[in-house]
């Protein structure tokens, strides 16, 4: 089993806003296979080394680098901690904090030491979705499958879910009709689809609540669009597994939820492309870093799409916006980048951490403005 622990919007904001004297910040490939970990646990032992040579690099007072060290160490020892990992672990760390998450994305590894956290990398596991659900609905059985990125597909418990069709009208069988003399809508399919639906839906809410990845129809039509229409989770994906799913096996359909997901990431891409080509052309765009930086400050960003793998060390003034490069990434600079990131959450940008290649102009950012500058 795949184990996820992503921040929300909230986590992130009071992340990007901690200031701490040092904090730092590594990410780790990991395994999800317990027997595997012990690599992933001496690749961490030497990141942390990594980190606090660079602590010491710019004479950090010994007794803020013996508590991160102390924190690391005790995560590298904790035999329980490493029997349950996804694909990446971030761990986020100052004399007096620590927060761990397990990622679905595969991350490089990398340690980044200034008095702020390094979050693009974190950005990329909540900005496109490696999981899913998927609803298998027709007139004879329903079902909950949880789609992981890598793992097998499993069946999700759905306390009052209905078995099927009949289940959920109260009536021995879904082809059985009322006499003669009911309503038109007592006795309409459709009627009798849409209240089926309906009761899957009410039994999905508890469990889908709070959730922010999609949820994947597979059924026949008009069952598609039925469920679809009533469905109150907001996160329904618009693309549906056509067919009847009663009998397709749960593997099958984690394969074609996959080919879903990879849609709905490549659409994003292309719809912010065309966005940014728009916008560009009305002075409201650019992948300038400076330029970006200063719109940043003055909450002028509305969307912004970072490389996750580029770092560009240095400093932003936090009244101007100026951007003071530098040569190095050490212990005093940080993410030039991270910063622009984080003043952009403050203003409820949307964030998209995309690889460089799916970024307008294929640069460190590309942002695209609420107005001109």
């Amino acid at each position: 089993m795949l184990y996820v622990d992503l921040p929300n919007r909230a986590e992130i904001l009071q992340l990007a806003a901690t200031r701490a004297a040092p904090a730092v910040t590594i990410y780790l490939a990991t395994t999800p296979l317990t027997e595997a970990a012990q690599a992933d646990r001496i690749a961490l032992k030497n990141l942390a080394k990594e980190a606090i040579a660079q602590l010491k690099a710019v004479d950090t007072d010994k007794r803020s680098i013996w508590p991160i060290e102390e924190a690391i160490a005790e995560i590298e020892s904790d035999d329980e901690f490493w029997a349950h990992q996804a694909n990446s672990l971030a761990i986020l760390v100052t004399p007096d904090s620590l927060r761990t998450f397990r990622l679905p994305s595969r991350l490089e590894s990398s340690v980044h030491v200034s008095d702020r956290f390094h979050l693009k990398p974190l950005l990329r596991a909540v900005t496109f979705r490696h999981n899913a659900y998927v609803l298998a609905i027709g007139k004879g059985a329903v079902r909950l499958i949880e789609v992981l990125s890598d793992l097998p597909p499993r069946p999700v418990s759905v306390p009052g879910l209905p078995k099927d069709m009949a289940d959920a009208i109260g009536r021995r069988s879904h082809t059985e009709r009322r006499q003669q003399g009911g309503s038109g809508e007592a006795t309409s399919e459709n009627a009798l689809m849409t209240r089926y639906a309906r009761t899957v839906d009410e039994a999905l809410r508890p469990v889908l609540s709070g959730h922010e990845r999609p949820l994947i129809v597979a059924a026949a039509e008009p069952m598609a669009s039925i469920y679809r229409s009533v469905s109150s989770y907001a996160h329904t994906a618009q693309e549906t597994l056509g067919g009847s799913a009663d009998h397709t096996a749960d593997h099958v359909l984690g394969s074609e939820a996959r080919a879903v997901l990879d849609q709905l990431h490549a659409t994003q891409i292309t719809d912010l492309a065309a966005l940014y080509t728009t916008r560009e052309a009305q002075g409201r765009a650019t992948t300038d870093i400076a330029q970006a930086a200063r719109a940043a400050t003055f909450g002028a960003i509305d969307k912004l799409i970072v490389d996750i793998n580029t770092t560009v060390p240095g400093t932003v003034d936090d009244e101007t916006g100026a951007v003071t490069f530098a040569e190095s990434d050490d212990a005093i600079s940080y993410g030039v980048v991270d910063e622009i990131i984080s003043c952009a959450l403050r203003s409820a940008a949307h964030i998209v951490a995309a690889r460089k290649d799916d970024v307008p102009g294929k640069g460190a950012l590309a942002a695209i403005l609420r107005y001109s500058l």
